[in-house]
């Protein structure tokens, strides 16, 4: 198992045991259905959803680059991969904002990461495990391609709310149920990570690395 593939599935699965524990815990205080994730992260006990966060997004960036270390993800795939952890690193340092009481520098940023990370984990996985890229067919790279196409229906869906809502004069996070859509959106993007760290733990070298390797054998005789 390629080392930093296996440090980032250790590192994201602690960070989403966390954040699934706190969203247990908080059912009778968190509205999942209306209220959004980052909810936890408001309060005196808001740094251990900082922390399960930040774990995600480190687990995220060693993922990438094992991906990028063995030629499963071009240039494209590695910066969306990175953007996710980045955006992710952002909602982690900077708490989620009440916008009824005015703006926030600190919600601004916050809800700038939210935007980066949710946009950018789908591009990636279906950029990075796209089956007409990796002719090997493993199972967790189509799985996860299947979860970034899912992820994209998602996205749409808020875009087509924010768009509803417009056209209405109403706020876009009045139109839909956020809290339940948000969890969906990001249960789906979690998984299609998963996907892509267990692919890239199993994945054999890319193409290229072999024929080098016969090249030299070939030219030792």
């Amino acid at each position: 198992m390629h080392q930093p593939a296996r440090w980032g599935l250790g590192a994201a699965g602690v960070g989403i045991a966390v954040i699934v524990g706190l969203e247990l815990t908080s059912l009778d205080e968190v509205n999942p259905i209306r209220r959004t994730i980052s909810e936890h992260g408001l309060g005196p006990d808001g740094w251990i959803f900082g922390g399960a966060v930040g774990l995600l997004a480190a687990g995220s960036a060693a993922i990438g680059v094992s991906l990028a270390r063995k030629r499963l993800a071009g240039a494209v795939g590695t910066v969306a991969l990175m953007a996710w952890s980045v955006g992710l690193f952002m909602t982690a340092s900077f708490q989620k904002h009440d916008w009824s009481v005015g703006p926030s520098m600190s919600g601004s940023i916050h809800r700038i990461g939210s935007f980066v990370a949710f946009l950018s984990l789908p591009l990636a996985a279906v950029v990075i495990a796209r089956p007409w890229r990796h002719p090997e067919r493993r199972r967790s790279a189509v799985v996860a391609f299947g979860l970034g196409v899912c992820s994209i229906l998602w996205v749409a869906g808020i875009g087509t709310a924010m768009l509803i809502g417009s056209g209405h004069g109403l706020p876009w996070y009045r139109v839909m149920p956020l809290g339940l859509v948000e969890r969906g959106l990001a249960v789906t993007e979690v998984a299609a990570l998963l996907a892509l760290g267990v692919w890239a733990a199993a994945g054999r070298l890319a193409a290229a690395e072999p024929a080098r390797v016969v090249s030299q054998a070939v030219e030792r005789r």
